[in-house]
């Protein structure tokens, strides 16, 4: 594997170069899935891009999905086949430009009726033909036997057999920073913590914004031809600030959900495959995926008219995942088993005036260009950030805010640390963690003082080292919740760690890297809800 050199993420750097007085051609706020897709792609097409984040990368919804990369069987089976098919598309995008980050996983779905396995297996093979030769692998029809073979700790109780398809999965965050770092590589200047405090408005239209270092208080003025929106939930929040300095009124355009993900210790789903139970007991979707050692369970879809930061699970979320779980598992898991719990908030696109519950939404994206000339961006799924970067800037072009670039240029653009061609691929996404995340930046990372020298299994001294020097980390949650999965995966052992992980920051940043509020969020992380909340 060949040694690459990353561009050092040194903060005082990074600031300097805001503060330098000039017009870039896009400023990106929020730096989420959708956000970094926007700032590379752009990047890469030659334009100058700067990105600013409130917090870190990837730290609301774009760290929190259930880690697939996926078409959509739900969608399948609402019709919504264009975006199955670009889905798909993009799916195999991301397989081919991020090996060492994603990786192709068997799912089955069992069937407990005789008719569940022709019915789900019609539909599964359209899934198959329309993701044509993107495809993983063929769906097949299977047996009582070897669908128990395949799930070995399956409820046998009344089934019949089931179906094996193929999806994709991959570690979300650190996609997220791959994108961040590539898009650097291509020459924009990203920043986490430099949170947008206002837009500059000049005759009528968006001319910029204004941001402050979070860490300084030190504000920045940023001009730029063209402002892109792209924070998820949030992204109500800075159309209001729009609405606002021109005196119009702004009306909301998402409706957020959560969804909630429960881990457990992989013996409870022996094996290489998942489990999809597409219809539940009140008509939801339930995930078993086996990710980086663990086991994930998940999801819900409740509203929710509030926007936190860190979002927590309602007691009713909990019992329905433990409960759907126990129907389909024969050893169940139960709450003593729980190593972490997440919620991820969903920015679903609800129409004027649309009262639906936020499961009949809207997972398209939609691009909205303000009176102003704000471009807000919206909605969709991790799966296909590529294309929603690529109507955005089509929506910039159209609209005269930045010059047209030809498109197409980021799909065939490897992420930095994808492996150069005719290396062994990586090992599946649902192995445990391990330096073969760093993909061609591997032989670099051996040479940093601390390499080998393990803190928890998948994760070193260097790797720590790394993520200060490299990977725009900052504080104790930067690290192991993002750049090392462990909060994720074991709350207790990441809090376990975190004051070494702290120590090895501090000496690197010079910073104190907040330490008091990841054992916090740690206990979050295991912390039941009360009665109340259910």
């Amino acid at each position: 594997m060949q040694a690459s050199t990353p561009l050092p993420t040194r903060r005082a750097d990074l600031l300097a170069r805001l503060a330098e007085p000039r017009t870039w051609d896009l400023a990106v706020v929020g730096g989420g899935a959708t956000g970094l897709g926007v700032a590379l792609d752009a990047a890469a097409r030659g334009l100058s891009v700067v990105l600013l984040e409130s917090h870190d990368f990837a730290s609301g919804t774009s760290s929190r999905s259930t880690k697939l990369l996926h078409g959509g069987v739900r969608y399948l089976a609402q019709g919504n086949l264009s975006l199955v098919r670009e889905a798909l598309h993009e799916r195999s995008t991301v397989l081919r430009n991020a090996p060492h980050l994603a990786s192709k996983l068997s799912f089955i779905m069992p069937s407990y009726a005789w008719w569940q396995t022709p019915f789900y297996g019609i539909g599964l093979k359209l899934y198959d033909l329309l993701a044509g030769r993107a495809g993983l692998g063929a769906t097949s029809f299977l047996g009582r036997a070897q669908t128990l073979t395949a799930l070995p700790n399956l409820q046998p109780a009344g089934l019949c057999g089931g179906v094996s398809y193929w999806d994709g999965q991959f570690d979300d965050a650190r996609l997220a920073l791959a994108l961040a770092r590539t898009a650097a590589r291509e020459g924009a200047l990203l920043l986490n913590y430099c949170a947008v405090t206002q837009l500059l408005h000049e005759d009528g239209r968006v001319a910029g914004l204004r941001c402050e270092d979070r860490d300084s208080g030190q504000g920045y003025a940023v001009r730029a031809r063209c402002v892109v929106n792209a924070t998820g939930v949030w992204v109500d929040a800075l159309r209001q600030l729009d609405g606002a300095a021109l005196g119009r009124s702004v009306g909301p355009v998402v409706a957020p959900s959560q969804g909630v993900h429960v881990v457990v210790d992989r013996d409870f789903l022996p094996g290489e495959h998942a489990l999809l139970v597409p219809k539940t007991a009140d008509g939801r979707v339930l995930f078993a995926v086996p990710w980086l050692g663990k086991l994930v369970l998940g999801t819900t879809d409740t509203p929710r008219s509030d926007l936190p930061r860190e979002p927590r699970p309602l007691r009713a979320e909990l019992d329905f995942i433990l409960g759907e779980a126990a129907r389909y598992l024969a050893r169940a898991p139960t709450r003593a088993d729980v190593k972490s719990i997440w919620v991820g908030l969903r920015p679903l696109v609800r129409p004027a005036g649309d009262d639906s519950d936020t499961g009949s939404l809207s997972r398209e994206h939609t691009v909205l260009v303000s009176a102003a000339g704000l471009v807000t961006v919206t909605g969709g799924k991790w799966t296909t950030y590529r294309a929603m970067a690529e109507d955005v800037l089509a929506r910039c072009f159209q609209a005269g805010l930045l010059p047209e670039k030809p498109a197409g240029v980021s799909e065939q653009l490897k992420l930095v640390g994808a492996e150069p061609a005719g290396n062994a691929p990586s090992p599946a996404m649902s192995a445990p963690a391990g330096p073969h995340i760093y993909g061609s930046e591997l032989a670099l990372l051996q040479t940093l003082p601390g390499a080998g020298r393990a803190l928890a299994p998948g994760l070193d001294e260097a790797m720590v080292r790394f993520a200060a020097r490299y990977e725009y980390a900052l504080t104790v949650e930067d690290v192991l919740a993002r750049r090392s999965r462990l909060l994720f995966l074991d709350a207790a052992l990441a809090a376990s760690l975190a004051p070494r992980v702290a120590a090895i920051l501090a000496e690197e940043t010079g910073r104190a890297p907040a330490l008091d509020d990841f054992l916090g969020l740690a206990r979050d992380y295991l912390s039941w809800p009360s009665e109340q909340d259910a």
